[in-house]
């Protein structure tokens, strides 16, 4: 095994773990700092296959903004810490069966791939990964539509959220 391929396995057995926790755990603080630990670990994936631009934006955008607004929140709403609420309700075994299955079928369509022995291409010397994204996300014929329609949403989403929130002020 290669340095890499360790790296990999103890990364993925640290996402696994914690991804496994934030949904188990009582506590919303502690299930939010569970939440940065996998988003940690994704950076660090995307720090192993050369992204460092992708891993830069998920320690800057994900753990630094979404995760901690979502601490904030959480502490901000001076509600109980603990779900004083039952852990599982009654259907809780057809939403275990129904994973069950996805699982067997996601495993069933990766055994039939070939791609896990064969080696990714090597890009050569003076490749710019972050040219080569600026230039998918503005270039025409690429991403821009898509992106600009992602920012037209986030912008609606943006009005209606002040919409609501001036809205309910002048209720009280």
């Amino acid at each position: 095994m290669t340095a890499a391929q360790i790296i990999f396995l103890i990364t993925a057995a640290v996402i696994l773990g914690s991804a496994f926790m934030v949904v188990t755990t009582k506590n919303l603080v502690h299930a939010a700092l569970w939440l940065i630990v996998t988003l940690f670990g994704a950076a660090v994936l995307f720090a192993t296959l050369n992204a460092g631009f992708i891993a830069v934006v998920q320690v800057v955008i994900y753990i630094g903004a979404i995760a901690i607004l979502f601490i904030f929140a959480v502490m901000l709403t001076r509600r109980s810490m603990t779900d004083t609420g039952p852990g599982l309700n009654r259907g809780w075994w057809l939403s275990a069966a129904i994973a069950l299955l996805t699982f067997g079928g996601l495993v069933w369509l990766v055994s039939g791939w070939g791609g896990f022995t064969k080696a990714a291409p090597a890009y050569p010397s003076g490749f710019d990964a972050v040219a080569a994204l600026a230039h998918a996300l503005v270039s025409p014929e690429a991403f821009v539509l898509p992106f600009e329609v992602a920012s037209v949403l986030l912008l609606a989403a943006l009005v209606g959220a002040v919409y609501i929130a001036f809205q309910r002020k002048g209720e009280e």
